[in-house]
């Protein structure tokens, strides 16, 4: 039993040294006692701890026995049984003790993990929305840039509506005096008709005058 006791604990504290230090191993012991705790597996360890307790309870007992009886009483045989009881009861509440530690250490080790990997997509999203504010400012500026760009092409394209506006108005004025000079122009054709109208009928009544003229000398 004691030999067995002795195997326990030395086992255990080399379970807490593994999971101490940062190693290959802690990853594979981290690895098995999360597959221990998965289960009825935490249910059987509970018991076996219960049993384990209630056996040094009992061991207690009996030392606290043997440690009431009188001087007289107590013979060396009681007396190596008490020894050898103290002991077993010794390593059996340091192997619990040790045992309740490993349990803790993993715990607190995943959640070390869990924090780790929390922080580090905290990071990640910060990295994030610092890459797209800089991003967005980027963006930000070139649509500065093209904006400050339209603006010039807006008063380019401005100038060159205030220019064709004036070639307009120069040229409606033109096509005013055009038109007046062509109304002046047909007024002076109508003249002109009217004029080469009354020269044919003068003619016309020169001929007409003629042959009676004509008549009467040859009478």
């Amino acid at each position: 039993m004691i030999q067995l006791l002795f195997m326990v604990m030395f086992a255990e504290m080399a379970l807490i040294l593994i999971l101490l230090f940062k190693t290959p191993l802690r990853k594979l012991e981290i690895m098995a006692l999360d597959r221990l705790k998965r289960g009825r597996a935490p249910l059987v360890m509970k018991s076996v701890a219960a049993t384990v307790f209630v056996i040094m309870v009992y061991t207690v007992y009996t030392i606290r026995d043997i440690h009431s009886r009188p001087l007289e009483a107590i013979t060396p045989t009681d007396q190596v049984l008490m020894a050898n009881h103290m002991l077993e009861a010794s390593l059996m509440g340091f192997s619990l003790f040790l045992s309740f530690m490993i349990d803790k250490l993993h715990h607190y080790i995943r959640e070390l993990r869990l924090l780790r990997k929390t922080m580090e997509a905290a990071k990640k999203q910060n990295r994030g929305f610092e890459d797209s504010k800089n991003g967005s400012a980027d963006e930000l500026k070139a649509v500065g840039e093209e904006i400050s760009t339209l603006k010039t092409k807006i008063k380019k394209l401005e100038s060159e509506c205030e220019t064709k506006d004036k070639e307009v108005k120069a040229a409606e004025s033109n096509s005013l005096a055009f038109k007046n000079q062509s109304a002046g122009f047909l007024l002076e054709y109508d003249h002109l008709l009217e004029e080469n109208q009354n020269l044919r009928n003068q003619l016309q009544s020169i001929d007409q005058s003629l042959p009676h003229s004509d008549g009467k000398k040859n009478m």
